[in-house]
């Protein structure tokens, strides 16, 4: 009687034209299988790895790594920052108005990065603050204009998005217009999200 009911159901859904799940699809949400972005370099696609005996492995997969200078990091890295996750990201990615950037060193990013970020190093992103809303003056940066930016590193362990964070705000970037994805690359990775570079 079930699975009668069960064929009556899908073949319904075929009548009416609304699309039937896959039941065994490896989903972002249960109603959202991918999403595509608009980059510089024309849309892309971000989905998860459609495997479900996938495991990550090598770099991603390691659990300990010596502290200093690879500690935990705390979950809000400077007061007045938001911490975000996956789906957060995901958003600010489709939003026009706001940029996701990577913080790593040029290599880690060239290694592998999350669709439509945009390399800035952590050593380097208070010399970029023009390129984030904000304009030079007398006494450093106006940053009244800033916006919305969210950065990521390596993972919880990784210390370089929180550095820039906090220099972005000694410089006087608001901290209210940024937002932290702490999982960084590794819980990105864990997920089986798309990666680019890879």
């Amino acid at each position: 009687m079930r699975s009668t009911l069960h064929a009556i159901c899908l073949g319904l859904l075929g009548l009416t034209g609304l699309p039937a799940l896959a039941q065994d699809a490896v989903n972002i949400r249960p109603d959202i299988p991918a999403i595509t972005i608009e980059t510089p370099s024309g849309p892309m696609t971000i989905d998860r790895i459609q495997d479900p005996a996938h495991e990550i492995t090598g770099e991603w997969a390691r659990t300990s790594r010596p502290c200093p200078p690879f500690c935990i990091q705390p979950m809000t890295p400077a007061p007045g920052v938001t911490t975000i996750g996956e789906l957060e990201l995901l958003d600010m990615l489709a939003d026009p108005e706001a940029i996701v950037i990577d913080s790593r060193t040029p290599d880690w990013f060239e290694g592998g990065t999350i669709p439509g970020a945009v390399n800035i190093p952590y050593t380097q992103v208070v010399d970029m603050l023009g390129e984030l809303g904000c304009a030079i003056d007398f006494d450093g940066w106006d940053c009244g204009d800033a916006r919305r930016v969210a950065l990521f590193c390596n993972g919880l362990w990784c210390g370089q998005s929180p550095s820039a964070i906090r220099a972005m705000i000694a410089a006087g970037y608001p901290a209210d217009r940024i937002f932290y994805y702490r999982g960084g690359m590794q819980s990105w990775r864990v997920l089986g999200l798309s990666v680019t570079g890879d």
